[in-house]
């Protein structure tokens, strides 16, 4: 992957390789799920901190073979064993439910596919009667059994005794000189235990990871799948295949997304939210007939019904916007609270701060919350309106109904249903005159 980051912490669709392979084996109910790790592996770990997975060391990297051999020592052989792999994130909980019967009932599991190019896979041997007799890897291959177009996606399940026996029959003697997992296969048919292959509608969820070319290709199947889901489910979307969802999104009706729109993270849109071309919305949720207009980014926000946002707004973390509020263009809001259609319409930065309802803030506003070492806090009454190119030097109280006038700099509370005035006094200076320069 020419990174720093191992291959299977390399992110799809917002989370890493890996992530989308545990979440699958999860959903499957399974008594324990064993990682094997190898280069990287502390790093893998890391990424990992929850819990729930045996981790597995592989202090050589001799083969996928060799892999298994590492964790079968902590499986209990009366078990069923499903093989996946940290890189081949898109297989479907559906698609490995059969595996996983058919080992229960005592044969092994073979996922198998028919992909538009073989080559680089490995082939299903059958035998003259038409069973799974082996898989040849295609650098093992003859000219003949490179001609098989059924292909070994190397996923599998068997119970987990007989696949121990297997296991530790392995050998080396191939061109990789490493220990083949698909040589199980061929073990498995000539101790005359049935191999039944499950062929894979769609190839694509077989796909593997091997470089960035890669791990884009599977990117844009991603989106396309999230993008059909939703609109499967109501959603209108602009252009399918300009919306990024790298997390999970629930919406009501009537929900519109326009083009190049990320959603990242738990965000939820309510009915008749609208998405304008350009946004970036993270763990937020967003109310009722609210709109974003173009190029926002929400982070961490909870929005209420029937707001306006935009463009060019920035909604920062912890900030609650209640029903009604309008967040104008190039104004940034942290941490702090807007009561019902209190309004920041233009060029301002309200931080660490609680408004309550009404409240207009002007245009250029500004609420200065840090003195260098720490954030204060800032309260705004009710129907406050602040004028243009104000700041507001936290801590600092505005009461209910006040006034402050344009331009002017408040550091002491503002009291309740007045108008304030903090700036220079203007003064006009009779017969001043500009410096000039003096000519060469």
């Amino acid at each position: 992957m020419k990174s720093r980051l191992p291959k299977v912490l390399q992110p799809l669709a917002g989370r890493p390789l890996l992530a989308h392979v545990i979440q699958t084996a999860r959903a499957l109910s399974p008594a324990r799920i064993h990682v094997v790790y190898g280069h990287g592996g502390e790093h893998v770990r890391a990424a990992f901190p929850d819990g729930g997975l045996e981790w597995v060391r592989q202090a050589e990297q001799l083969g996928t073979g060799h892999a298994m051999q590492q964790a079968a020592p902590g499986i209990p052989d009366t078990d069923i064993v499903l093989v996946l792999y940290g890189d081949v994130p898109l297989l479907r909980t559906e698609t490995l439910v059969p595996l996983v019967d058919i080992a229960a009932a005592g044969e092994l599991a073979l996922l198998t596919m028919q992909p538009q190019d073989p080559a680089g896979y490995g082939r299903i041997v059958r035998d003259a009667v038409g069973k799974v007799a082996r898989i040849v890897e295609q650098k093992d291959a003859s000219a003949e059994e490179r001609r098989i177009d059924e292909c070994n996606t190397g996923i599998l399940a068997a119970p987990a005794g007989r696949l121990k026996e297997w296991l530790a029959s392995l050998g080396n003697d191939n061109a990789q000189r490493e220990y083949y997992l698909t040589d199980v296969i061929g073990l498995a048919a000539r101790a005359g235990m049935a191999v039944t292959p499950v062929r894979l509608a769609d190839p694509i969820e077989a796909l593997g990871v091997n470089d960035k070319e890669q791990l884009a290709q599977l990117e844009t199947v991603c989106r396309r799948n999230a993008a059909r889901a939703l609109m499967r489910a109501g959603v209108t979307i602009a252009d399918p295949a300009r919306l990024d969802v790298r997390g999970e999104v629930t919406h009501g009706q009537d929900v519109f997304l326009d083009v190049n729109v990320v959603l990242e993270g738990r965000v939820t849109l309510g009915n008749g939210v609208r998405i304008g071309p350009g946004c970036v919305i993270r763990d937020s949720q967003i109310g009722d007939d609210t709109e974003l207009f173009a190029h926002c980014v929400l982070d961490g926000a909870l929005i209420g019904a029937g707001a306006r946002i935009g463009p060019f707004s920035r909604i920062r973390p912890t900030t609650r916007l209640a029903d009604g509020v309008h967040i104008g263009n190039f104004v940034e809001v942290k941490n702090s609270s807007l009561g019902t259609e209190s309004k920041a319409n233009h060029l301002s930065y309200v931080g660490d701060a609680e408004v309550g309802a009404h409240v207009n803030v002007g245009a250029g506003t500004i609420v200065a919350n840090y003195d260098g070492a720490n954030k204060h806090r800032t309260r705004i009454g009710d129907g406050a309106h602040t004028g243009s190119n104000s700041v507001l030097v936290a801590p600092i109280t505005v009461g209910e109904g006040a006034t402050i006038a344009a331009g002017s700099t408040v550091t002491k509370e503002v009291p309740a249903g007045k108008l304030t005035v903090a700036r220079a006094r203007q003064t006009t200076i009779e017969g001043w005159q500009r410096p000039a320069k003096k000519k060469k």
